[in-house]
């Protein structure tokens, strides 16, 4: 299996940054690549700061047939405190192209997703694997492959995905809509222990790149704080 570099996975949105003039702009793929890193490092409480997210925000996640709608922080917290403490919030980006606009930043990339094979063979519950997928199908994926879950093994969860995460007028998340086009294309793989990241290796790698968001009224609009 490929080595990745969680570091690596965000570099065209600093180059997109470097090469954007726009404040609203600017603003908008710093708080995009910071959440991406809280994510990744499973400092959730961050990402729904109140600078950064709505009161109310919305996931819509669309993979494999099958749809989940996460909505209201508290729900969202939920979900990225499962991820975090079984090491689902590693993921990696391959082949990333964003673009931004004044109220929305759009992704296409090649996800790579760590899963646990505990929350496989034991979650019920909608939205607790990465992108709302079904334990039932993964386990056929794997059953596809000669491979059988294990409770205590990680596994990769590649595919193309698209992504549009639309903002306030703030500069605040309001949704995340995640959709893979051809989830025929899908790939999981179970990791080698050696390959498998933990959230909190994630955190230590990720830390010295995650940046505390500008003031939004002097960034954007120029005004001081006085």
């Amino acid at each position: 299996m490929p080595k990745y570099d969680i570091t690596k996975s965000l570099e065209p949105i600093e180059t997109l940054l470097a090469n954007t003039t726009s404040p609203r702009q600017r603003y908008l793929l710093l708080a995009y690549s910071r959440h991406l890193y809280l994510e990744m490092s499973g400092r959730y409480d961050d990402v729904l700061a109140d600078d950064m997210m709505v009161d109310t925000p919305v996931y819509n996640l669309h993979a494999l047939g099958f749809n989940t709608t996460i909505s209201g922080k508290d729900n969202v917290r939920n979900l990225y405190k499962f991820w975090a403490d079984t090491n689902q919030s590693v993921f990696y980006g391959e082949n990333l192209q964003v673009a931004v606009a004044d109220n929305f930043v759009a992704l296409t990339v090649l996800a790579h997703q760590q899963v646990w094979g505990g929350s496989i063979l034991s979650s019920k519950a909608l939205g607790l694997l990465p992108k709302g997928l079904s334990a039932d199908v993964l386990q056929a994926m794997l059953h596809m492959q000669g491979v059988k879950a294990e409770p205590t093994c990680m596994y990769l969860y590649s595919n193309f995905e698209e992504t549009i995460w639309p903002y306030d007028d703030r500069g605040r998340l309001m949704r995340e809509d995640v959709i893979e086009p051809n989830p025929a294309a899908a790939q999981i793989t179970k990791l080698d222990p050696a390959d498998v990241l933990t959230t909190a290796q994630a955190a230590a790698l990720l830390a010295p790149l995650i940046k505390p968001l500008p003031d939004f009224d002097a960034y954007v609009l120029g005004k001081s704080a006085g």
